[in-house]
């Protein structure tokens, strides 16, 4: 494992990289209505990214056909935008990558078209509080074990499954870096977590059973009993005293517990 840790500087620049997404996000949500398409939605990151010049790191990594995923529903991840309009009470995840001068950075956000309805509601805020549950565990002195523990120990107290196929990483100048974060895991286990390290915390979580499959277009990933499905993946940097939410301006993890800001 080579582990490549961030000065204040670096760390500086993944933050304005970092701050975009968060800024997409919140413009989306005002343009997210029934009937609008997963592609719709792709074209309007696309002109977002030109207009801030960014670049997209999605597109084209690996083959790739997109700027984003956009994951509707039962889609776990790597949802290929289509033409398939998306109805009053879906829910959907959007995963979104960029470059900046150099430096990546790493969202996800699950948005819902329209009020959503009881039970997706309460996923939604299920997969919110297992990510801050491994936002809150990942402090210098701890290890990695202890944010996979934190992120499986609230998904099963609250009924909830983790997609244990998926795992964050680090993140800087690569898309993908060391280490992988893992989102099970046991307490005072695994890597040590110390100042300089930036990374993502990404649980997935679904109602139903975890169990996955991959489709023909070797992209999109679904729940096998088409249960729904829920995300944020928040990229985090780690400091001596604290460690900071890239992705989020100003957040602080112990004010916002219930539920996120907005959906």
């Amino acid at each position: 494992m080579n582990i490549r840790l961030k000065t204040a500087l670096e760390v500086h620049r993944i933050r304005r990289s970092s701050r975009i997404i968060e800024t997409l996000f919140q413009e989306l949500r005002e343009v997210i209505k029934p009937g609008i398409t997963p592609k719709k939605i792709d074209t309007f990151c696309e002109g977002f990214f030109r207009t801030h010049h960014v670049t997209s790191a999605q597109k084209g990594y690996r083959g790739y056909p997109a700027s984003v995923c956009v994951s509707p529903n039962h889609i776990a991840a790597h949802g290929i935008p289509n033409e398939i309009p998306l109805e009053r009470g879906d829910i959907f995840t959007l995963d979104v990558t960029i470059y900046l001068d150099g430096w990546h950075s790493d969202a996800a956000w699950t948005f819902s078209v329209g009020p959503p309805n009881p039970k997706a509601l309460y996923l939604i805020k299920c997969a919110w509080k297992a990510s801050l549950a491994g936002v809150l565990a990942a402090r210098a002195g701890n290890r990695l074990g202890d944010v996979g523990a934190a992120i499986q120990r609230t998904a099963l107290r609250l009924g909830c499954s983790v997609l244990e196929d998926f795992a964050g990483h680090g993140i800087g100048e690569a898309f993908h870096e060391d280490p992988v974060v893992a989102n099970t895991g046991s307490k005072g286990l695994g890597q040590p977590i110390v100042p300089g390290m930036v990374f993502t915390i990404e649980p997935i979580l679904c109602l139903g059973d975890p169990k996955v499959k991959t489709l023909e277009d070797g992209w999109t990933v679904v729940t096998c009993d088409g249960s729904l499905t829920a995300q944020y993946e928040h990229t985090v940097a780690v400091f001596g005293d604290h460690t900071e939410v890239l992705t989020l301006s100003g957040f602080k993890p112990e004010e916002h517990l219930d539920g996120p800001p907005f959906f």
